[in-house]
């Protein structure tokens, strides 16, 4: 898969979870099964993309965490001791700040 395509589909990820979770607290998140289901989901697809990157280009955007992406992914797939609802809303939460959206969350 090529780097630019990649790229568009981490972007359409992260844009549904920044849509998904507009307007929630970590409350009302983490009570919303529905939610909860739909976002691990596209965290995981951000994080199998992680691993179809180039390495020349992953090396040149040390900006974005592709290892803890990918690392996230892995404990998400294979459920390693339980997904921590706390760490995954906190990951949407960085994904709200860099991508330059202020919430009320």
């Amino acid at each position: 898969m090529r780097n630019d395509t990649v790229l568009q589909k981490m972007h359409k990820y992260s844009t549904k979870l920044i849509d998904y979770c507009s307007g929630y607290t970590y409350g009302s998140f983490s009570s919303d099964i529905k939610l909860v289901e739909a976002c691990v989901f596209n965290l995981s697809q951000l994080g199998e993309l992680c691993h179809f990157v180039d390495s020349t280009f992953a090396q040149a955007h040390p900006e974005i965490p592709w290892r803890e992406m990918y690392g996230l992914r892995n404990r998400i797939v294979h459920d390693y001791e339980g997904v921590n609802l706390r760490l995954v809303w906190e990951i949407i939460m960085r994904i709200f700040r860099n991508c330059g959206i202020s919430s009320k969350i």
